[in-house]
């Protein structure tokens, strides 16, 4: 049944988001907790494994069914699913080649509407710039304002984007992307 399997795949979504909203949130608990610690520079060196479980419950304790709702990965499953939804319906209306092309435009539109989001502010950016190291693309104002940021504090920059590895992003590394602004604008004049 095309139902079932359906609730099953938003479940299974609706399961990744939590997992990435933890995992998120424990790794700003351990941040928080390093920051706390060389800020506060104690004498005695305190339960670190006891702070960022502070933390990281501290966090979690904000946590909404609503936060599911906006992660990134489940937008972009639940616009595809209506689309694919919207497509079906026109294809069986019409039957025919046009509207297969129709359904593989709209695909494509909704997959590159997805990389118009940036990773660090989640909100649609307006200029963004590519990082020439690992390839991914953010905000230009967000991720200055980190590296400006982590400078003033002489550390890295790591790659906001989950499951990047470049410890070291630079702002020498940062390239406007004209294609994607140019991709942004035209999606937000239609």
């Amino acid at each position: 049944d095309d139902a079932e399997d359906v609730n099953t795949m938003e479940k299974v979504m609706l399961e990744y988001a939590a997992m990435d909203r933890e995992l998120n949130h424990y790794m700003r608990a351990i941040e928080e907790t390093v920051s706390q610690i060389k800020r506060e520079k104690p004498e005695t060196v305190p339960d670190l494994n006891n702070l960022v479980k502070e933390k990281f419950t501290a966090l979690e304790s904000m946590n909404t069914d609503s936060d599911l709702q906006r992660n990134e990965k489940y937008v972009y499953f639940k616009d595809q699913l209506k689309e694919m939804r919207k497509q079906c319906k026109s294809y069986f209306l019409k039957n025919n080649d046009e509207a297969i092309e129709q359904i593989d435009e709209d695909i494509a539109v909704t997959q590159s509407q997805m990389n118009f989001i940036c990773p660090i502010t989640q909100t649609e950016m307006k200029r963004p710039v590519r990082n020439k190291v690992c390839g991914h693309i953010y905000e230009e104002d967000a991720i200055l304002k980190i590296i400006q940021s982590r400078k003033q504090r002489k550390k890295k920059v790591r790659c906001p984007k989950i499951g990047c590895s470049h410890s070291d992003v630079k702002e020498s590394d940062l390239m406007p992307d004209e294609a994607l602004k140019r991709a942004i604008d035209s999606q937000n004049k239609q």
